[in-house]
Order: C-alpha cells, then sequence, then structure tokens
C-alpha cells in the first residue's frame, strides 16, 4: 500500500507553476458566488502545503491561495453592483436560500464592509456577503481590505496546517505505520470537523439579528463603510 507520504511526494513532484495555478483555481472558487458550496477549496489548498515544504513554494501558495480567494470575493461584489437589489430574485440566490441573502444583507447593514471579513466561516452567508456589498454601494476601498483580511485569514489558516501536517507524516509513518497513521487522520478530520461546526453554529447565531455580541457590536474599525441610508 503506497503510504500517504508517498502520494504528497508524488503531488510535489508536479512543476510548482501547476500546482499553484490549481490553488489559484480552487482559491478562487471557495469564495465565488456559490461555488464555494461544492469546491473543497479548503482541501486542496491543505493537500498541496503538505506536498510542498520548500519555504519559498509555501509562500507563494500562501500568496496565490489568498489573492484568488479575494478575487472570488470580488465576482459577487461586481455582480452586485451591477444588478442591484435584483440580486435577490436571481436563480443562484433562490438555489441557495433567499433566507441566507437575508442574513448577508442585515450583517452588511450592520456592520458595513467588516461583514465581508466576519461572514467568512459561515456556508452560504460568506458567499453572498460580498454581492449584498456591492448592492449596498459599499465603497470599494472599505471593501477591499475586508475582503483581503478574510482571505489571507482563510489562506494562512490553511497553508499553515497542511505544512505542519506534511512536516509531520514522514516521523508518523515510521513510529505508527500507514493504517495507524489512516485512524489517526480520520480522527483529526473527525475533531476538526466538530470544532469547524461548532464554530459555524456561534458564528451564525452572533450574527442574527438580536443575539450575540456581533449583533450588537458598533461595528468601528477598518471596514466601517456603511449602506446608504444607515
Amino acid at each position: 500500500m503506497s503510504s500517504v507520504g508517498g502520494w504528497l511526494d508524488s503531488i510535489a513532484e508536479f512543476p510548482l507553476p501547476a500546482l499553484l495555478g490549481v490553488a489559484a483555481l480552487f482559491g478562487f472558487a471557495e469564495s465565488g458566488l456559490g461555488v464555494g458550496m461544492f469546491v473543497p477549496g479548503e482541501t486542496v489548498v491543505l493537500v498541496l502545503a503538505a506536498s510542498l515544504q520548500e519555504n519559498h513554494a509555501l509562500v507563494a501558495l500562501f500568496v496565490i491561495a489568498g489573492v484568488s480567494n479575494s478575487m472570488g470575493d470580488h465576482v459577487g461584489y461586481l455582480l452586485g453592483r451591477r444588478y442591484g437589489e435584483r440580486m435577490r430574485g436571481t436563480g443562484v440566490v433562490r438555489r441557495l436560500g433567499v433566507e441566507k441573502w437575508d442574513r448577508a444583507t442585515v450583517a452588511l447593514r450592520k456592520h458595513g464592509a467588516s461583514a465581508v471579513f466576519l461572514t467568512r466561516v459561515i456556508p452560504i452567508v460568506r458567499t453572498f456577503t460580498p454581492a449584498a456589498a456591492g448592492v449596498s454601494a459599499v465603497r470599494y476601498r472599505y471593501f477591499l481590505p475586508a475582503s483581503l483580511c478574510g482571505a489571507y485569514t482563510w489562506a494562512i489558516v490553511y497553508v499553515t496546517a497542511g505544512a505542519l501536517a506534511g512536516a509531520s507524516i514522514a516521523q508518523v509513518e515510521k513510529t505508527i505505520g500507514d493504517w495507524g497513521l489512516i485512524a489517526l487522520g480520520l480522527l483529526t478530520v473527525s475533531v476538526a470537523g466538530v470544532v469547524l461546526w461548532r464554530r459555524r453554529r456561534r458564528a451564525a447565531s452572533a450574527l442574527t439579528p438580536g443575539s450575540g455580541e456581533l449583533a450588537h457590536g458598533d461595528g468601528h474599525g477598518p471596514g466601517d463603510e456603511r449602506a446608504p441610508g444607515e
């Protein structure tokens, strides 16, 4: 049976530009309007980071993943500016949930461009928030830093986690063997999934009108631009 380290070594044999291109594609799709629900961008970045142990390659992966993830935000933002209030009635919004769109809109009105960063961990809502920012005519000079902060927070978490995992896999394989490594991996994924689910539940509750710290916060910060009429 091929070891996990062997699979990662096989991935690392591909040209770096090709691997970075894959990272850019999945990073973009992860935050693209609706696409992120079906494309495992985090998983791809994790695997690539685990296979690329050279520092310059990891830095390049971090930069590319962050930029491409922010570019996905820009798709929603530009569509929101283009179509305005009609976005709520589009097919993608109806398919993914009008109530999620309404939550993104509420977050935008309460927190301005900062909501693009604050909703990063909330499924579906995070893909709607940039579009809602465009509909609300949030100024680009506020939208851009909020998007970049969210995108690079996402990138540094998964690149760092992948790099640490890749650095330890060889030693773990020697100690517990392939099957033990697989069992450990499944356990780790399960625990991470539970933690992420609970964190998203708390974040979603906080952004629900009338509950949690975010719902009552003053929203001041680098992205505190408000939608018209605030």
